[in-house]
C-alpha cells in the first residue's frame, strides 16, 4: 500500500481546519435522556472523505440490530459505557477503549442494555450523508409515530441499512 495521489498542490498551505469545541451542543437529543448525536464531520465537511459521530446512548435499552452496508465500512471505538457489539458471529460485551472495525457487507450491530450512558464514537467511510437517516430516526422515537413496515424498509434501504 502507498500513499494516494496528492490532493493538495498549492505551496505553503492553507487555514483550512475547522475546530468543534467540545462544548457546542449536539445536532440531535433526545428523547431519552442522556441520548445524543454529534455531528463531528460529516461527509459533506470532509469531501466525502469520512464521517465521524459521537453516539451517546441513554441508560433505557436501546441500538439497532444485526445488519450489514453495501456502499461503506464502519468502525466504533467505545468512549464510556458498557454496550454489546455485534461482530457478525454473536454479541461481545464491550467498554472504553474496544473497537470495531466492520468493511463494508459485514454483519454488525450494537445497542445499550447495561442500565447506565454509553459514548462512542462512529465512523464511516466514505463519507455517506448520515444524517438523514439519523434525522430520520431521531423524528420516528420523538414523535412515537413509526411508519408502516413497508416504508420502513424503504426508509432502511435509501440510507444503506440492510438488516438481516
Amino acid at each position: 500500500m502507498s500513499y494516494p495521489d496528492p490532493r493538495y498542490l498549492g505551496v505553503g498551505g492553507e487555514p483550512s481546519a475547522l475546530l468543534r469545541p467540545a462544548d457546542r451542543p449536539p445536532e440531535l437529543t433526545g428523547p431519552e435522556p442522556g441520548s445524543a448525536v454529534h455531528y463531528l464531520a460529516t461527509g459533506a465537511t470532509t469531501g466525502g472523505d469520512y464521517g465521524l459521530y459521537r453516539w451517546d446512548m441513554g441508560a433505557s435499552p436501546s441500538g439497532p440490530g444485526p445488519h450489514f452496508h453495501r456502499t461503506m465500512s464502519e468502525a466504533f471505538f467505545v468512549l464510556d459505557g458498557s454496550p454489546q457489539l455485534y461482530d457478525g458471529t454473536g454479541w461481545r460485551d464491550a467498554g472504553p477503549g474496544d473497537f470495531l472495525h466492520v468493511p463494508p457487507g459485514g454483519i454488525h450491530g450494537f445497542r445499550n442494555e447495561s442500565g447506565g450512558t454509553v459514548s462512542m464514537l462512529i465512523l464511516f467511510t466514505p463519507g455517506a450523508p448520515r444524517e438523514a437517516y439519523f434525522e430520520g430516526l431521531h423524528r420516528f422515537a420523538r414523535s412515537g409515530e413509526w411508519p408502516d413496515q413497508e416504508a420502513l424498509l424503504a426508509f432502511f434501504a435509501e440510507h444503506d441499512n440492510h438488516y438481516i
